[in-house]
């Protein structure tokens, strides 16, 4: 029990974390609401190591997890990552600037459907895919290794990416139960709900998200984050658990420049990211963070729909203020643009046609491609489904979409002529829209143009934009055409550092209740189910030594190894709703 025996002498403070360094000297700096830059510049100057900032957010996960839900896995090998990268800072010393990637020891969260080869699991949330085994890390984990990135665990997320059941809620699995929005201890969104409650309660810094429509912008949305949904092929889909090569794109809730320009680029196992290259900036996303950016910008404001508050003057006063801030900066706004086939686009079903056939198409690959699995194939899902209807509440939320797209059958005329249809709305659409008025990008309030920038593969950036009466954090959303992030990047980042709307949640008012109730709890029911842990597997024969690093609270499993060695996959701990569960094969 060494790895909790540490953490329980790290002392910190909740908002201001006093650090001691590997001296006598004691230094001060808050990691909470730190960007990538500020870590960066902490671990230039000697104020904070990678082991320390892994230490404050598995503190801080094992403290908040319980009753947000927004982390599924921690990596037991997430301290030796930072501590090689405190080593490789330490020999490389006196290095010029520039030497290391800006996420060179930053600990981050990637979702539950992005592929790790590595003691973590990749089960987009579902228990049918617990045990599964990954043939390589997902194309942006590579670049994120190489970078020299922490993996810190997986985040929660909707289960399936939301692709389950119309009936299921924003922010549920099954294996990460019901994510909360740390704001308003609400709805969350999703599906990239786990990276987005994360992030907005400083669990951590850096997250990764997928998105085919809204699964990025809306927790964005929902958490006062910034969030950027990259234009699709830019970023590599593969190893990501599919919904739709077609829509499917890696993004990230947070320090959105530095980010994407670890992950952008070309990877062999993904060829719409080859097709893509010829968007990626020379020296990188990062250039693009520009205070005046918004200067000689042509913003479209597109009032028809997307700016319909109906009685809330807070709302429609509080984006007027917004507007104007935009004008301010120097950007030149074309008011009150409609695009003009956005009631066919939205009400249209092709959208929902396509990503039926392509769910199934994609998935069934997918799995085919698992070194090992319990599910091949769709239908083995729903089966799963079936077999196992109480840890998947089958009962309480259906699987009415996995059902809709097993019963697709290739791609036929119907299918074929839904996707002649998405292609000739954005042409006649948005495209005609940004080049016919010459923009740079089209705002809107919200998540609310995801379907318009999703069946294009569009890119869109959200910004924190306000809070309402009840605290509930809304955004402001940047859209442009295919490669235009750097733009978009300086549009964002330019209102982002005019308005500095973003505050943190009230977590000491409305979890620190919870926890000290709550988590004495969840620590006796933990405790209880170790003891249950160790007897089943004896009683079932696990041929396995188990090495336990730790058993966390909220029910998180940290360490294991079959005889102290390599992690067994067909042995793993499961953590659920403050519980520990064996399950073997």
């Amino acid at each position: 029990m060494q790895g909790c025996d540490h953490l329980q002498q790290f002392h910190l403070r909740f908002i201001s974390i006093d650090r001691v360094t590997a001296t006598t000297s004691v230094k001060v700096f808050s990691i909470e609401e730190a960007t990538v830059y500020d870590l960066q510049h902490a671990f230039q100057r000697n104020q904070l190591t990678s082991r320390q900032l892994v230490e404050f957010y598995l503190k801080q996960i094992h403290k908040l997890n319980p009753i947000l839900k927004g982390v599924l896995e921690i990596n037991p090998d997430a301290l030796a990552q930072a501590d090689k990268a405190d080593q490789e800072r330490t020999t490389r010393a006196k290095a010029p600037p520039g030497s290391f990637s800006w996420l060179h020891g930053m600990p981050i969260l990637l979702k539950d459907n992005i592929a790790t080869k590595d003691k973590l699991n990749t089960t987009s949330g579902s228990f049918a895919l617990l045990g599964s085994v990954v043939p390589r890390d997902a194309g942006v984990v590579t670049k994120l290794r190489k970078a020299g990135a922490i993996i810190l665990g997986k985040a929660t997320m909707s289960e399936w990416s939301h692709s389950r059941s119309n009936g299921a809620l924003n922010g549920w699995s099954a294996r990460g139960g019901q994510g909360k929005n740390p704001y308003t201890m609400g709805d969350p969104c999703g599906s990239s709900s786990g990276s987005a409650i994360s992030v907005a309660a400083n669990l951590v810094t850096v997250s990764l998200g997928t998105e085919t429509d809204a699964s990025i912008l809306c927790p964005s949305d929902y958490n006062s984050l910034v969030g950027i949904k990259p234009t699709v092929g830019l970023t590599s889909r593969a190893g990501v658990v599919p919904i739709s090569p077609r829509q499917d794109t890696v993004g990230t809730v947070s320090d959105a420049a530095y980010v994407l320009e670890t992950i952008a680029g070309i990877d062999i196992n993904d060829k719409a990211t080859i097709k893509a290259s010829h968007y990626v900036p020379k020296g990188g996303y990062s250039q693009f963070l520009k205070e005046d950016g918004l200067t000689g910008k042509r913003l479209g404001i597109l009032r028809y729909l997307f700016f319909d508050f109906g009685n809330d003057t807070f709302l429609h006063d509080t984006f007027e203020l917004h507007l104007n801030t935009l004008r301010q900066r120097g950007a030149v706004l074309i008011d009150n643009l409609k695009i003009d086939n956005v009631d066919e686009i939205l009400s249209d079903p092709s959208e929902f046609i396509a990503l039926d056939f392509e769910f199934k198409l994609s998935l069934n690959a997918y799995l085919k491609d698992l070194v090992a699995s319990p599910v091949r194939t769709l239908a083995d899902v729903i089966a799963f489904n079936e077999k196992h209807p109480k840890v998947e509440k089958l009962n309480d939320y259906g699987q009415d979409l996995l059902l809709d797209a097993q019963k697709t059958n290739g791609i036929g005329k119907r299918e074929n002529q839904a996707l002649l249809n998405m292609t000739r709305y954005s042409e006649n659409g948005f495209v005609k829209l940004m080049i016919t008025n010459k923009l740079d990008a089209v705002v809107v309030p919200g998540w609310s143009l995801s379907s318009i920038l999703a069946v294009g593969g569009y890119p869109g950036v959200i910004v924190p934009a306000g809070y309402d009466n009840k605290g509930m954090p809304f955004g402001i959303c940047f859209g442009g055409l295919k490669g235009s992030e750097p733009k978009l990047i300086e549009i964002a980042y330019s209102f982002e550092q005019a308005t500095k709307i973003r505050k943190p949640p009230p977590l000491h008012q409305k979890l620190e209740p919870q926890i000290s109730t709550d988590g004495s709890k969840a620590k006796k029911k933990s405790q209880q189910k170790v003891v249950l842990f160790i007897t089943n597997v004896i009683t079932n024969k696990f041929i396995a030594i188990i090495r336990i690093t730790c058993i966390w609270p909220t029910g998180l499993a940290l360490g294991g190894g079959a005889s102290g060695q390599a992690f067994h996959p067909h042995l793993l701990w499961l953590g659920f709703d403050s519980q520990v569960y064996p399950i073997g094969s």
